[in-house]
């Protein structure tokens, strides 16, 4: 017969068996729960990384100068890939095509122009237009004369009315109809809003026609076309030239006043603008053209659209050119431009 004592340490043993048991299995849940944790928190931690890496590489996608002007680069190589792939594929399916014949066209096909001529124009500015037209800029015949044989196309720069379809696009259209000069803007005609339509004009234009200069002109201003012509052609060999009659000038804060700049205080306590070219005419090459067109999106406008294309050259590997042919005089004969 067994002892209370042995009873009571048998019973102590059992229990204490079971107390360890116990704890091994908390110490297991404990054990797994800690796991999951961590592997949730390496997940979490993975996730983040890769998200924080994302997120680093959508905001490269606004692209340095650096980036950009490489993309031109290539976008123009891929150019002249492509066209002498459709010379070829053209080659191959006419057969044979003679020698002389096949160099004249591919001649016209790719010839790149020497300039595009946005002349900016409002809403009752006819009578301007029709002295332009009249004095330098020609129409008809003579204006797809002028293309042919100076390589200079020459437009008309406007937008719409804010009252889409009203008389004043009417007029526009039914001119436009008759003299085909006319670029029309997807863009509201309104003074405010004169510096982004700049910035539309060079965007279309240099998607529209393969140019080496892009030129902005106001439409109270007559142009000497050989004299520009000559002028852009002396530099052609520099990739990214801003080209005009730089000046700078006071900012002003006051909201009265007729040049008041409401971002005034960007431009530091002595109150002046940055170099720019003059507004009434000035010129941009193809590269800087691409680089508007590339980053449309991201460029800030001021209040004055030349200020506003001055701006968007600062910081970018450019060439500013101050040539005083481009300072518009009433009376000078040797300037590219005469103010009316």
């Amino acid at each position: 017969m067994r002892s209370r004592g042995s009873s009571s340490s048998s019973r102590f043993g059992f229990h204490s068996r079971i107390s360890a048991l116990v704890l091994a299995m908390f110490a297991t849940m404990a054990t797994v729960y800690v796991a999951g944790r961590i592997w949730q928190d390496a997940e979490s931690r993975v996730y983040l990384i890769q998200e924080l890496d994302r997120r680093n590489g959508q905001a490269d996608s606004v692209m340095s100068v650096d980036d950009t002007l490489k993309v031109i680069a290539c976008r123009e190589q891929k150019k002249k890939l492509l066209a002498l792939e459709m010379d070829l594929s053209a080659a191959r399916q006419e057969g044979f095509v003679s020698k002389e014949s096949s160099e004249s066209d591919g001649a016209r096909s790719k010839k790149r122009l020497l300039a595009v001529i946005g002349i900016v124009t409002t809403f009752g500015r006819k009578k301007n237009r029709d002295a332009i037209r009249k004095a330098w800029m020609q129409s008809g015949a003579a204006l797809e004369k002028l293309e042919e044989e100076k390589g200079i196309v020459v437009q008309f720069v406007i937008g719409r009315s804010s009252n889409r379809g009203d008389s004043l696009d009417r007029e526009i259209d039914n001119e436009h109809s008759q003299t085909n000069d006319f670029i029309v803007l997807n863009h509201v005609e309104a003074p405010e809003e004169r510096s982004k339509k700049i910035k539309l004009f060079f965007v279309h234009a240099v998607e529209s026609w393969d140019a080496e200069f892009y030129v902005k002109v106001n439409d109270d201003v007559y142009v000497n076309i050989d004299t520009l012509g000559a002028t852009l052609s002396g530099h052609l060999d520099k990739p990214r030239v801003y080209m005009g009659c730089m000046k700078s000038g006071q900012v002003f804060s006051e909201p009265t006043h007729k040049w008041y700049e409401p971002d005034w205080w960007k431009f530091g306590d002595a109150k002046s603008y940055f170099r720019h070219a003059s507004g009434e005419i000035y010129a941009i090459s193809r590269a800087l053209a691409q680089f508007i067109s590339i980053n449309r999106s991201i460029l800030r406008i001021y209040a004055h659209d030349d200020v506003s294309a001055g701006s968007w050259f600062i910081g970018l590997d450019v060439k500013h050119v101050d040539e005083k042919k481009f300072c518009c005089s009433p009376s000078s004969t040797a300037s590219i431009c005469t103010a009316v």
